[in-house]
């Protein structure tokens, strides 16, 4: 998206991020949480922050309930308003790493598409797309706010899995089977992810995922 003036000017820093990682101890990285709702997306981020926390690694989570309290409050669930949504956490999520700290964003996220796009503002090895992996049958037996009732009876429509697609991710760097593993699991998988290729260190950049 192009900014709507033209009569604005990047301004440097005077820090990079290698100056933030040796200062942090560690690398940063936009760690993207995609799947369902209900599926676990809030309670995994919460836990790997705390987590990370545990490994004194500098973390922050973004919600989409949250965030939809926020600097979101203005959108609803069209398909415009979602991939808003999106772009918008992309941008702040962006901000976060440049900043050497680890964001968790959890979002339904539903759109490969737009998806990509938030994946396309990252270098390669600053992006981690988690595919929260779990059934549609699942989410809908726990259903921990109720959604998915409401949403069979007609009260919410545009409901992601019920009256709106979920576009299961192509390409995920990491997917989580929540369905199956329980949250501590599946925290120290993440964790032990995250250490094998070095983002716990200042040196070279992080081994690609892929």
């Amino acid at each position: 998206m192009e900014p709507k003036s033209n009569h604005i000017t990047w301004h440097n820093s005077n820090l990079n991020r290698q100056d933030r990682y040796t200062r942090n101890g560690h690398k940063s990285c936009a760690l993207w949480f995609t799947g369902l709702s209900g599926s676990g997306k809030s309670t995994l981020a919460f836990a790997l922050e705390k987590a990370l926390f545990a490994e004194n690694v500098n973390s922050y989570v973004l919600d989409g309930d949250n965030i939809r309290h926020g600097i979101n409050r203005d959108l609803g669930f069209s398909q415009e308003d979602r991939k808003e949504n999106i772009r918008r956490i992309g941008e702040v999520s962006k901000l976060f790493v440049d900043a050497g700290m680890f964001i968790i964003a959890a979002f339904i996220s539903p759109s490969e598409k737009d998806r990509q796009t938030v994946r396309e503002m990252f270098e390669p090895e600053a992006f981690l797309e988690i595919y929260v992996k779990c059934s549609l049958e699942e989410c809908e037996r726990r259903d921990p706010k109720g959604l998915y009732r409401k949403a069979r009876d007609g009260q919410i429509p545009n409901f992601t899995g019920i009256s709106a697609a979920y576009d299961i991710p192509e390409n995920p760097h990491i997917v989580i089977d929540t369905e199956h593993l329980t949250i501590e699991e599946s925290t120290r998988q993440l964790v032990e992810h995250l250490r094998d290729r070095n983002y716990f260190t200042t040196g070279q950049a992080a081994n690609s995922p892929q």
